[in-house]
């Protein structure tokens, strides 16, 4: 992993492989570790660059001026300046999609191609913003994820036979919620405010006029598959591909299946 500071926080970064340029954003709760399966096979062609989010894996709690999903775009923009990258590539899944479609609307001469994995471009449906912001206040004040919000999470993440064809991948999530503690809890739903609490921007992706590929686990709670058809109605051009078993972590419960139409997207792209 390689360092990156802002206003003295420290942003982690995996930078492997030559080749034109993949950013990878990872879901809330996670890390850049999440795109390990992609990154083995694409790094072959392509030099994938793989940040962990403020208060995730190895960086730092977030800049006092990052207050958004806009501004961690910013954020990612001065690392690719930082790198001396002027084009790069996108690939999000979860909050990683929500703050690459605010990137490439920052920079649209920047981005040339962007996927949209298991994530969602506009407000967070009312009743869900309630549910997970209440969550959030939970543990930020315990300091901790507690032991019954832990089981209620866990199977959101994941398809519905997720503990019988991938239990070490649940198993490992579980753990990792449990083990979030202390400041480290506080700066984590820090970041949760700026997910669920962002801003719509459908009048901004229904101007993109790029390479776009949007994909979603066929049984994705939190990101079901309507919310994907609904993104792909609006980017002209768009593709849209569903993950068959899969919820919302698609690329690690069905890590061949996306990581080949991840290789045949971007084969079209840099042809």
């Amino acid at each position: 992993m390689k360092t990156f500071t802002i206003d003295s926080k420290t942003m982690h970064y995996l930078d492997k492989g030559e080749g034109p340029v993949l950013v990878f954003g990872h879901s809330y709760l996670w890390d850049s570790d999440m795109w390990a399966p992609q990154v083995e096979v694409l790094s072959k062609q392509y030099r994938c660059i793989v940040p962990d989010l403020w208060s995730h894996g190895q960086s730092d709690a977030a800049p006092v001026k990052t207050r958004n999903l806009r501004d961690y775009a910013q954020d990612i923009l001065s690392l690719m300046d930082h790198l001396e990258i002027e084009t790069f590539s996108l690939v999000g899944l979860s909050v990683g999609g929500m703050w690459g479609a605010e990137l490439t609307v920052l920079a649209p001469n920047r981005v040339k191609s962007l996927v949209l994995m298991d994530t969602f471009v506009g407000f967070e449906p009312e009743v869900m913003h309630k549910k997970y912001f209440g969550m959030l206040d939970v543990i930020a004040a315990a300091q901790q994820v507690p032991a019954p919000m832990v089981d209620a999470i866990t199977p959101m993440f994941f398809a519905r036979n997720a503990e019988q064809e991938t239990p070490e991948l649940v198993a490992a999530f579980r753990s990792h919620l449990a083990s979030i503690s202390g400041q480290h809890a506080v700066d984590v739903t820090q970041i949760g405010r700026m997910v669920f609490g962002r801003r719509d921007t459908f009048d901004d992706i229904e101007n993109f006029a790029l390479p776009t590929l949007i994909m979603v686990g066929a049984q994705d709670t939190p990101r079901p598959p309507l919310e994907a058809q609904l993104m792909q109605d609006a980017i002209a051009g768009s593709e849209l591909v569903i993950v068959p078993d899969a919820g919302h972590i698609s690329n690690l419960e069905q890590p061949e299946f996306v990581t080949e139409k991840l290789v045949s997207f971007f084969d079209k792209v840099y042809a």
